[in-house]
This record gives C-alpha cells, sequence and structure tokens, in this order.
C-alpha cells in the first residue's frame, strides 16, 4: 500500500536549499547521513493538470508548492526569518498565491487555498480501505 509522496528539488545550491527549509522553513529533518536532509511534511496532496504545451505545462512536468491557512500572516513570518518573495500576494482562482526565491535561483509557490481539505486521519483511513478494493475519489468541497 502506498502511504505517502517523497518529493524532491534539484539545485545548483543543495546544501545551502536544505538549510533554507530547515532554518527558514522550519520543517524537521533526518539525517541520513553526509549532510542529507529528508524532510518530514506535514501533510501533503498532489494534482493531476491537462498539459499544455503551447501556453502551459509540457506533459511530464513536475511542480512542488507549499501551502499555509493564512497566507499573509505566513509571508510575514517568513519575511522576519529573511525569505525573499518575487511577487505579491495574486488571487489565482483556487487560492491566494505568491512565490518565495530559495538557494539554487529558483523560485518556489506558497498559496493558501480557496477548497478544503479532508484530516489526515480520513485519508489514511480511506487509504487503508481501498487497499484491498477500488473507491471513486471524493467530490470536492469548496469553502463559502
Amino acid at each position: 500500500m502506498i502511504t505517502g509522496v517523497h518529493t524532491m528539488f534539484y539545485s545548483s545550491k543543495a546544501a545551502e536549499l536544505r538549510e533554507f527549509i530547515r532554518d527558514k522553513l522550519r520543517f524537521v529533518a533526518t539525517d541520513v547521513g553526509e549532510g542529507w536532509l529528508i524532510f518530514d511534511l506535514p501533510e501533503a496532496e498532489m494534482g493531476c493538470h491537462p498539459a499544455d504545451a503551447t501556453n502551459g505545462a509540457p506533459s511530464g512536468t513536475n511542480h512542488i508548492s507549499f501551502y499555509c491557512d493564512d497566507i499573509k500572516k505566513t509571508v510575514r513570518e517568513l519575511k522576519r526569518r529573511g525569505v525573499e518573495f518575487t511577487d505579491k500576494i495574486e488571487d489565482h482562482g483556487y487560492g491566494l498565491v505568491t512565490h518565495f526565491r530559495v538557494p539554487g535561483d529558483f523560485a518556489v509557490q506558497l498559496y493558501q487555498p480557496r477548497y478544503s481539505k479532508q484530516p489526515a486521519t480520513q485519508v489514511l483511513k480511506r487509504l487503508k480501505r481501498s487497499n484491498s478494493s477500488r473507491t471513486q475519489p471524493k467530490k470536492v468541497r469548496k469553502n463559502k
């Protein structure tokens, strides 16, 4: 049974990026040796978007972003820790969105979703139940 997702950033400054995630974003990590940190994520979700090679991302493109409950508060906290944001908070329909720079000279998305999520305990229960039978995904609940 699949129990999680492992994500990766490839960076020309991998050691600095690990320190950034540990010290600025304050993620807990396991040191697996030689400076390699594997970060424990508080929760995760995955979307599957259509590919659009002419106006968007081509098939096979990967994207990692972070989300939060209160984007204005989170941006203020991260700026106090020295995180550089590349744009203002904008409404993208699915949520409020901004981006911040990380070591390796690239930006990562931070957003506050407009949709509600199922609690992690419910997701784990559904994963265990679906181990032996196929289930349909629940309909998305929208916040009002």
